[in-house]
This record gives structure tokens, sequence and C-alpha cells, in this order.
């Protein structure tokens, strides 16, 4: 197919007519095998660039298919065989239970067993913009729609192509990658220079014919013709063919995807997913990366480090120190605890094929469970004695989770947790040490905040525990937003990545600016942000509301100066991303995890999805899905994406200075003695050697260290440079200059004489020309 494809080009066919002419006419006239060569030896040359362009496409479109394949791996956790498991959605089978959460895909058509408040979007599907709540009433699930709010449970009832997702499927073909910035560029660039090819090529054609015409006239042969002039004239043509072949750059177009499927493979095993092709080369030119704190700068192995509880504060470490807790406070505190840890969770504690716990979640609920078992606390036992009513999940922009659970004893308890400052703020009371409800002073609020930023400025993340009792039955489905009564403020340890801090370091000294924007506390994100060299002295740390509520002339002019925003909402990172475009001419990559996160991800220039954490929401909204949520990966991506960039340049000047020196020889050359130095055969080597070798050389040269300490490359700056332009005009004068010298007093200075002198000027001077492009080629390298 690639064969069939690489043959259709218009310059090949007109030249294998005229090899065919060629064959056809020389061998009456000089016989054989004489009469062969150059018909043969342009077809040769014709089937040898077929089937390295053929190879060529073949190998990158086996490289596109593992990558296509990568991006529609998607693992869901299901209930098989007894016990919940993760499994990739090519291994689903009818009868799985599985675990639907906000930001996941359905992964087959089913039906609901069991949720909470669950709204999927079925646009995908049905075009309908509002998305549907599924409940028992209307209990359909559809494959490759998507969770909006909630969670539940599924039974799979049609999985593969016999869903209705598969059945749509089945009726369409997938499109491939749209032409990335460069390669419409540098098509721009082949247009223009294969039009200038165009009008030498005729000018050369026409000088040729012309000097022969002459010359036959002068001999007065005008009215002679014979099979030798026919060969002439042919011989002409396809000189003029062979010039175009040579000018227009085919060779553009290739290098650009040749390198950019030699970056997407070699980031596929540096743990980064490269979804669009354009993404390689435009995070090259990143001027700005904002970043999220948790996984992403730090590890997501969370631990619960410290608490308070009963107006005092421990530090956590191990089985001894959950010994002293549980002496320290009563039995009936105790029991509220794990009822508020245990009930309000998205989480669960299964038991694996050993017969171990083992938890399954969020790295934020995980810690929390861990700590309930750490206390003697039993999942299972929690969740069969009382019953849970109603849930309002977690997401980034409520920043808590609510439940209400019905008691065993009749009575209706809500159970809230999150963000420590907006769960303290919907509390009036306080449990003291026998568990009773107490009023919350306005001493104790100070001091619990105080105990809520100590907390934080270790780098810890907090968030506070609540409950209610609710008393009034006829509302007893609606979850209060005031009124509760706090249990526990918790600092959850979130070690900093190895090796972050070196990262961040390089992206300075690349001219890449660093913004950590995050949900957590501020003094937790400030601290980060210190211990990982984004905040600086001149650096300003600022939280969501406050940014919210400045107006656009305020935050066009505090934007240049933020490097952290504390307590943000997936609207503020959208924000910051769209003035930092627009008003700020800046090339922005945004990391993101979250459903919500969609938009920002989707309006910066280059959208990095998280690969552990990231829902499937974020992954098809992102431009490169980060496999281990690691920073130090996204900065890899930055340099692979410059080498990109560097590699391209290399290739398109060494193109653009073996275009002109051929097409001016040439041309030249026929307007002075008649003739063309460089044969039809020798151009399409060249052509041959320069399209694939040359481009294979220069476009997948690996990135090194130099790459990132210089400055990224503008949203306006002109591809082919300064420096370009003078090599491409200094080459070109030198290679001219050699060969002209070479040309007209080469039989002198090399003593030739004889009738074959100058069919070895010819040769010379082709070797000539190849060794400059050599010594070229390797100064491109350098």
């Amino acid at each position: 197919m690639f064969v069939w494809d690489a043959l259709h080009d218009l310059t090949l066919i007109i030249l294998m007519i005229c090899a065919v002419i060629s064959i056809g006419v020389g061998l009456p006239t000089e016989g054989w095998p004489e009469g062969m060569y150059d018909g043969v030896g342009i077809l040769v040359s014709i089937f040898l660039v077929v089937l390295v362009t053929a190879i060529s496409d073949y190998r990158q479109s086996l490289q596109f298919r593992d990558l296509d394949k990568e991006k529609k791996k998607i693992f869901v956790q299901v209930t098989r065989d007894g016990y919940r498991q993760k499994i990739s959605i090519y291994d689903l089978v009818v009868g799985d239970i599985v675990h639907l959460s906000i930001g996941d895909q359905v992964p087959a058509d089913g039906v609901f067993i069991s949720g909470y408040s669950l709204l999927i979007d079925e646009s995908s599907l049905s075009g309908e913009s509002e998305p549907v709540h599924i409940s028992e009433e209307k209990p359909f699930f559809l494959s490759g729609t998507k969770v909006t709010d909630g969670s539940g449970k599924m039974l799979v009832t049609t999985v593969g192509m016999r869903t209705e997702w598969g059945k749509l499927m089945e009726t369409l073909t997938e499109g491939g990658d749209d032409e990335t910035p460069l390669q419409v560029k540098l098509n721009g660039v082949a247009t223009i220079i294969g039009k200038i090819g165009l009008a030498f090529a005729v000018l050369t054609f026409v000088v040729l014919v012309v000097r022969f015409l002459v010359e036959k006239a002068l001999r007065k042969e005008f009215t002679d013709w014979s099979s030798s002039d026919a060969l002439t004239l042919l011989n002409y043509f396809a000189i003029a063919v062979t010039i175009i072949v040579v000018a227009v750059p085919e060779g553009l177009p290739l290098a650009v995807t040749l390198s950019l499927a030699f970056a997407m493979k070699k980031l596929m095993k540096e743990k980064a997913l490269v979804r669009h092709l354009s993404a390689c080369e435009t995070m090259g030119s990143a001027s700005c990366i904002c970043t999220d704190k948790t996984g992403t700068l730090t590890t997501n192995h969370m631990v619960v480090h410290k608490i308070w509880i009963c107006g005092k504060a421990e530090e956590i470490k191990g089985g001894e120190s959950a010994d002293v807790l549980k002496s320290e406070i009563s039995g009936r505190v105790s029991s509220i605890l794990l009822q508020a840890i245990f009930q309000n969770t998205s989480s669960e504690v299964v038991k694996d094929k050993d017969g171990k716990n083992t938890i399954l979640g969020t790295p934020t609920e995980s810690a929390l469970l861990e700590f309930g078992l750490l206390l003697g606390g039993n999942f299972d036992a929690q969740r069969k004695e009382n019953k849970i009513v109603k849930v309002e999940p977690f997401n980034s922009v409520k920043k808590k989770m609510s439940v209400l659970v019905a008691l065993p004893d009749g009575r209706i308890r809500a159970f809230c947790k999150g963000a420590s400052e907006i769960i303290l703020s919907m509390c009036n009371k306080i449990v003291n040490y026998d568990g009773e409800s107490i009023p919350l002073s306005e001493v104790q609020e100070r001091n619990i905040t105080d105990i809520i930023n100590g907390f934080g400025s270790e780098a810890l993340r907090t968030l506070c525990l609540a409950f209610k009792d609710v008393d009034d039955t006829s509302n007893e489905n609606e979850i209060p937003t005031y009124g509760y009564t706090l249990i526990m403020v918790v600092g959850i340890k979130d070690p900093m990545r190895p090796g972050v801090k070196d990262a961040v370091q390089t992206c300075l000294a690349a001219g890449i600016t660093v913004r950590m924007v995050t949900g957590d506390n501020i003094n937790t994100a400030k601290a980060i942000a210190k211990e990982c060299g984004i905040l600086t002295e001149d650096g300003l740390a600022i939280e969501g509301p406050e940014f919210r509520s400045m107006s656009l002339e305020e935050m066009k002019e505090k934007i240049p100066q933020i490097q952290v925003m504390a307590r943000s909402l997936p609207s503020d990172k959208h924000t910051l991303v769209t003035h930092l475009r627009k008003l700020h001419d800046q090339v922005v990559a945004v990391t993101g995890d979250g459903t919500n996160d969609a938009p920002a991800l989707h309006e910066a220039d280059i959208g990095l999805a998280m690969g552990i954490a990231g829902t499937e929401v974020a992954k098809e909204n992102a431009d490169v899905i980060i496999m281990d949520d690691n920073f130090a990966t996204i900065v890899n991506v930055a340099k692979w994406g410059r080498a990109v960039y560097i590699n391209i340049q290399k290739f398109v000047q060494f193109q653009l200075t073996v275009n002109v020196v051929a097409l001016i020889v040439n041309f030249v050359s026929a307007c002075i003695s008649g003739s063309a130095p460089f044969t039809a055969v020798q151009l399409l080597w060249v052509n041959l050697i320069m399209d694939t070798l040359g481009a294979l050389a220069l476009a997948t040269e690996p990135p090194n260290d130099a790459l990132m300490k210089r400055p990224p490359v503008g949203r306006s700056v002109s591809f082919i440079t300064k420096t370009m332009w003078r090599n491409i005009i200094g080459q070109s004068i030198y290679q001219l200059i050699v060969i002209g010298v070479i040309s007209v007093y080469g039989k002198r200075l090399l003593r030739l004489s004889g009738s074959d002198a100058s069919d070895i000027i010819d040769t010379f001077i082709f070797n000539t020309f190849v060794f400059c492009q050599v010594s070229f080629i390797v100064y491109s390298y350098c």
C-alpha cells in the first residue's frame, strides 16, 4: 500500500515515462547495452526512492499504531471472582461489576446496581449536552460516556463492538493526526521552493532547447532530424523534470514526521505518552509550566503524620503512636472518629486472594483509611452496621465530601471532610474528651487556625473531619451545610519527589517559569514551593479567592509575579492560562488530573494529564499523558521538544543549500555550455540520499543538556534564523565557486585531454558536489 502511494508522485510518473521513452529511442540509435543505460538508471533510481519512502512510511505507521494502542489503554476497578481488582477494559467480560467515580469513562454497556448522585455525560453518543441522572428508574449505562458526578456500580451486559459505542465506531474510520504547525509552516516553504524550482526547470529546458536549435540552424541541419536528436531533447526534458524533483523539498514534511515519531517513541520509554504530534514541537517552545502539587511535585504516597484531636496534637509514628492515642481519647470519641473515617469515603478496604487488606482509592483517602485501621477499626463491620442514605462526592470546586448515614438506633448523622478552612467555617461546635459537642469559641477557632497553619508550614496537607446529628426528619435527605461539630484536624505527609528540585532548576535555567497551582492550604503550598525552588524571594503566593477578586488590570500586572496559587478552583487555573497566553503571549504547558481540569488542559498550548491520578476525561483533553505523574518527565518532554525543533532546523539548512547549489549549477551550465553537468540519474541519487538518509541523520539526533541552557523560541520567531541564512548563503557561494572553478578550469588543472575529458570533469564535479554536502552535513550535525 505504501509503495503504491509513493508511486503516485507526479514527478516520478513523468520521470518513468521519460525513462521508458529513453530506452525506446536509445536501443535503436545506440544499440545494446549502451541505449539502456540512461533509461534503466532512472528506473532503478525511482525504484530506490519509492522503496525507501515506502519503508520509512510503513515503519512510522507501525510506531503510530503502537502509540494508538497505548492511548486506548484504560484500566478500571471491577469486582470479579468475589474480590475487587484492577483490569484493562480489553479484559472486561459480561457479568463483571464495574466501580465508577467522577471522571471515569464507562467501559461497556451495563445496568445500574447501586450508587449516589450519578450524572453521566452522554453527549458523545446522543449529542445532548445535559448530563443524565442514572438511578434505579433510569438504570442503563452506555459505553464511551463519562461520569461527571457521583459514584456507583454497574453490571456489565455488553462489551466490545457489540456495545452502542462499538456499533457507532464500526461506521467510522478514525482519522490520523492533523498536520502540526511546523509541518504546515514547512509545507509553505516547500511550496515556494517548488515554484522556484519549477521556474528554474522551465528556464533550463528552454535555454537547452534554444541552444540546440540555434546550433542546428548554424550547422544548416535544421531540416534534418534523427532519432539521436530526439534522444537529446528527451534528455533535456528529463534533466528539467529531475531539477523539479530535486528542487521540491518533499523531505521537509518527512523530516518533521520522522523527528516527531522518533521523539514520541523515545518519550514513551521515558514515561510520556504523546497523544498529539504537535505537542512534541510546541513543548519545545514552552515558556511557562503551570503544575499541580500533589503527585507531580510530591510522591502521592500519603500517610497521616500529625493529628489534632480533643485539644491535643499528636505525631503518628506507626502502631505505638496509635496505642498512645487510643489511651488519650475516650471510647465515644474513638467511635465517632472511626465512623467519620469509614463512612465518609469513596475508597474501600478489600481483601485480596491471600486474605490481606488492600486499600483501593485516592492517596488522601487511603491515608485516612490506613489511619483508621491503625486505630483498630473494621471497615466492613462499620459499613454493615450503618446505612449510607446520601453521598455528595468530593470535587475540586466544593473541596469537601459529605454523607448522610442512618445509625443502628434510627438517628441520622451527617459527616463532612475536606479543606480545613472550609470545614472549620461550617463548624460551630467541637467534640470534647467525653465525645460531647460543646460550643466552639472564637479563641478556640483562632487556636485551631494556628494549628492548621502550623501543619501547613511543615508541608503537611491539612484536612478537617466533622459530624452533625440531623434532628429534622423532614429534611433527612438534605445534607446540612452548617452547624457541624469538629472532630479532628489531620496533617497528611506527602514527601517531595526525588529529582524535582533539579528539574525545576533546569526549567529556570532554560527560561521556563514554573508556577504551582494547587487546591491545598497556602502554607502547605508555600512550604513545598520553597523546598522545590519554585517560590523565590520576589515571587508572589496568593489564594484563589484573592485572584478571582482582582480586576483585569490588576491581573495583568500581578500574573507575571505569581509563582504559587493555593486553594484554587479549576476555573482559576483556566483564567491564569488564558491570561498568560493572551495578555503575556506566553507558550503555556498545564498539568491536570481531575475532570474539572479539562477546560484548562484544552485552553493551554500543551495539556499534560497525569497517567496515574488523572481521570479519563482529563487524559482525553490532554496532548501528553505523563505516565509516572512526575515533574521530571515534563522537563524531559520540553527537552525533546527543543531537540525536534533544532533537528528540523538543521535539516532545512542542509536541504536548502543542496537545492540552491543544484539549481544554480545546472541552470548556469545550461546557459553557458548547453549541457547540464548533473544527469537525471545523479540528481535522483542526491535526492534519495538527501530526503531519506539526510533526514534520518539530522532529524533523529537525541537531545543534550545544552538545549536546556538557552531561552525558549517565541511564537513569532522566524523558523529560518539569520544564522541559518548566513550558513545557507555562505555554503552555497563556497560550493558554487568550487564547482565553477572545476567546470571552467578543470581540464587544465587536472591535465585532461581526449574524447572522455568532458565526462571525467562532469563526474569529478558531481563527486565534489557530493563531498561538499557530506562536509556540510557534518557541520550541521555539530
